[in-house]
């Protein structure tokens, strides 16, 4: 038995081919053109990858967590991840950057966990602020910790390419649970440290 090429294909059932179709027909182009033969094929299967999200469970990846840290019991931060996702309301680009922070109860988790969280949540249809709220449940849900902190900061296509048409505009949302909630000595010092 062959094993499958890495590069092979996921199928595109007709009647998303046939929808990718339309709509270049309906925006005033040709889909039969030699550069858009393949498109409809194309844009199908970089779909399914942009709303890989609907296919994971992102709590999965708190599953495994350690308890030796050497007494180490302040915040954990990983700072700036890049992220990119897609509006709900008009299916536009949202790029942005999370920063995600926990103050450990028993346990941490690896720090490319927290980015795994971020990516499996992005990877669906959204809106930034359901974003932000879905990866500080997850963490609170998942570790237990005393308390969690998500800043993102994000452009969306839907406003620079689009409808207003103004580049350049950053939204910025935060949530906090625990202890960065309850404590605001504790809510300065997480936020100082994500450089806000």
């Amino acid at each position: 038995m062959s094993p499958v090429p890495k590069d092979s294909k996921p199928a595109v059932p007709a009647q998303v081919e046939h929808a990718f179709r339309t709509l270049i027909e309906w925006v005033g182009d040709d889909p039969d053109r030699e550069g858009l033969t393949e498109t409809p094929a194309r844009a199908a299967r970089a779909w399914l990858e942009y709303c890989r999200g609907y296919q994971e469970d992102p709590g999965r990846h708190l599953a495994r967590t350690f308890e030796e840290v050497g007494g180490y019991d302040e915040i954990v931060l990983l700072r700036d991840i890049p992220f990119q996702s897609h509006c709900e309301h008009h299916l536009a680009p949202i790029t942005g950057t999370a920063s995600i922070a926990y103050l450990p109860g028993a346990h941490v988790v690896g720090i490319s966990k927290l980015a795994r969280v971020l990516h499996g949540f992005a990877h669906r249809l959204q809106v930034q602020e359901r974003l932000t709220a879905q990866i500080v449940d997850c963490i609170w849900e998942g570790l237990a910790p005393r308390g969690v902190a998500v800043v993102i900061e994000a452009q969306h296509g839907c406003m620079t390419g689009r409808g207003v048409r103004t580049p350049g505009v950053t939204m910025t949302t935060s949530r906090v649970l625990g202890c960065f909630r309850d404590d605001a000595t504790s809510r300065r010092e997480v936020f100082a440290l994500m450089g806000r």
